[in-house]
């Protein structure tokens, strides 16, 4: 197996209050090894490497070999001694480097860590948290650019978080690993170096329920992870043309948080569902069907949905931008969900074909 180590550390960040997302999920890491004595994290260079993405770096020298261990090459192998740990009684933090790699240890996350509890009769939990980097963006081509969240928010007996902000990047650690249920994070590659300063207020976050980060009343724009900055930058958009947008960041993908989505659409009256994830079979799809099911008498439009393009992901820059869901495709399709047209000239994406193929 081959894996791209490129750790981006990011320029240091002088400011006291301001911090990084990847400082964010430093210090949450940091926040649960010294509370806890049975939390430890592990995974391919976590230790003196400092992390694929420069999360861990520093945590070794702090914590020691015991509490950080570097593993092997073999995703399986360490995803299930992660598990388990968490058998006997640990709280283990497992990182897996990016996503494509979990699918080397599918079968531990699939039929042990999301199974043994329904198995057991409710005598086994696996309070385990597996932590991973996700998403395209970087030019890091089709082997390591996969947004398969959606996949995971198909497997009963998870819950799978998707943090998009400074806060939820530094407090979504510390229910998850609360949970009783294996937890997956998904850290969207392009946020790492995303900085700012935290409210004043940040706090626990609630890991059950989705949230609104825009009011809005014309339309809502539902979506999660590395794909909320180009919703809120859509949403500026929209409103310098007088249009109306809600954000709604799902923050949990598995269970979906059916309320909060329902609520902002009984608003709205239309919905656009920006996915990182290809098309055909998404998560989008599914929120699309549940919409439809639940709130077809709320909806004045078809649920329209922003994805990436089916293809692998090409590895030249252009082409990548044009394979992503990107501003001008959300603002197009929030335009068509409120009737407007698009401005003379405008240089967007047509709505995919209805079998989702493209080219």
């Amino acid at each position: 197996m081959t894996a791209t180590r490129t750790r981006t550390a990011g320029p240091a960040v002088s400011d006291d209050r301001k911090t990084t997302y990847r400082e964010a999920m430093r210090e949450a890491l940091r926040e649960a090894l010294r509370t806890d004595e049975r939390v430890f994290l592990m995974g391919e260079d976590v230790g003196r490497y400092g992390g694929c993405f420069g999360v861990s770096l520093g945590l070794l020298e702090e914590f020691g070999p015991e509490r950080i261990r570097d593993a092997p090459l073999s995703e399986s192998a360490f995803v299930g001694a992660g598990i388990g740990a968490a058998l006997a009684g640990m709280r283990p933090i497992v990182e897996i480097m990016t996503v494509n790699f979990s699918l080397l240890a599918l079968d531990q996350i699939l039929n042990n860590a999301a199974t043994l509890l329904h198995m057991s009769g409710g005598q086994l939990p696996v309070p385990i948290v597996i932590r991973m980097t996700t998403g395209a963006g970087r030019q890091l081509a089709a082997q390591h650019s996969h947004s398969l969240e959606g996949w995971y928010a198909h497997i009963p007996g998870l819950r799978v978080l998707a943090p998009a902000t400074l806060t939820d990047a530094r407090y979504m650690l510390a229910p998850a690993l609360a949970d009783p249920d294996p937890v997956l994070i998904f850290e969207h590659g392009s946020l790492y170096n995303v900085s700012g300063e935290p409210p004043a207020d940040a706090g626990p976050v609630d890991i059950d329920h989705a949230t609104v980060r825009r009011p809005g009343n014309d339309v809502s724009l539902i979506t999660y992870g590395g794909s909320l900055p180009k919703a809120l930058a859509a949403a500026d958009d929209l409103a310098s043309s007088g249009i109306s947008a809600e954000v709604v960041d799902l923050r949990t993908l598995r269970p979906l948080d059916d309320a909060t989505i329902g609520e902002s659409v009984a608003r709205t009256h239309r919905a656009v569902v920006i996915d990182e994830g290809w098309r055909t079979g998404s998560l989008a799809a599914e929120i699309s069907a549940r919409l439809t099911e639940q709130h077809f008498y709320d909806l004045d439009a078809p649920v329209e949905r922003v994805c990436s393009v089916e293809v692998p992901m090409p590895y030249a820059r252009r082409l990548e931008e044009a394979a992503l869901p990107q501003v001008g495709g959300v603002v197009a399709a929030a335009r068509r969900a409120v009737g407007e047209p698009l401005p003379t000239g405008a240089d967007t994406p047509e709505r995919p074909p209805a079998s989702g193929r493209s080219g």
